[in-house]
């Protein structure tokens, strides 16, 4: 089922590109690995992988690793379907989603707040998802993980505040269990209802 296309008659339906973004300590990470974990067999959902500038084994996100020279080889090249730089990496999304959303998946992918604006030009159908979290719960959360000082996180939390869900986007609020998050992900990418109609629809075009 690998290949399967959506139509509406004879229209192929384009997929849905979910855009996700939230400060760090957030639980953006997690959350995207416990909707990928649930989806796992889902046939309509792809998780886009990130292609990173930093080495394989640094540790979060399973990300794929490039040199600067590859990165740059691959902008020169227009291989990414968006790139930008943060915190001293350059980050880059494969134009391979293009692909996979004209054939009708949804795709889910890690972005940037700041580079949301440039996304929606080059995207403006992508659905922005907002992991939200109250300041004295990301507060906890970043003195918890022990990897900034307290300077470190008045400007995380600063940084954290200057950035507000936009118009059309979709905001979870992470405070709570994971599985709760986790959840309203899982069903904004990939909606039961949505999936069964998807399904009837292939089994009355046959194919």
């Amino acid at each position: 089922m690998a290949g399967w296309l959506i139509r509406r008659g004879s229209t192929m339906v384009e997929g849905s590109l979910f855009y996700v973004v939230g400060p760090s300590g957030s639980g953006k990470d997690s959350l995207m690995s416990y909707a990928r974990k649930k989806l796992a067999t889902n046939p309509k959902v792809v998780f886009a992988h990130r292609y990173i500038t930093r080495p394989a084994n640094a540790g979060g996100e399973n990300h794929v690793a490039l040199s600067e020279e590859e990165f740059t080889a691959r902008v020169q090249s227009s291989l990414f379907a968006m790139h930008w730089e943060s915190h001293g990496c350059r980050y880059g999304i494969g134009s391979e989603i293009n692909l996979w959303l004209a054939k009708g998946y949804n795709v889910v992918m890690n972005g940037s707040r700041e580079h949301l604006p440039y996304a929606q030009k080059s995207h403006p159908k992508l659905t922005p998802v907002w992991i939200e979290v109250a300041a004295e719960v990301l507060a906890e959360r970043l003195r918890a993980r022990g990897r900034e000082d307290e300077a470190d996180i008045r400007e995380r939390l600063m940084r954290a505040a200057m950035y507000q869900a936009t118009p059309g986007g979709i905001t979870i609020r992470n405070d709570g269990a994971l599985e709760d998050a986790g959840e309203q992900l899982v069903q904004l990418i990939a909606p039961k209802e949505a999936l069964n109609k998807s399904f009837d629809k292939l089994r009355t075009n046959g194919v």
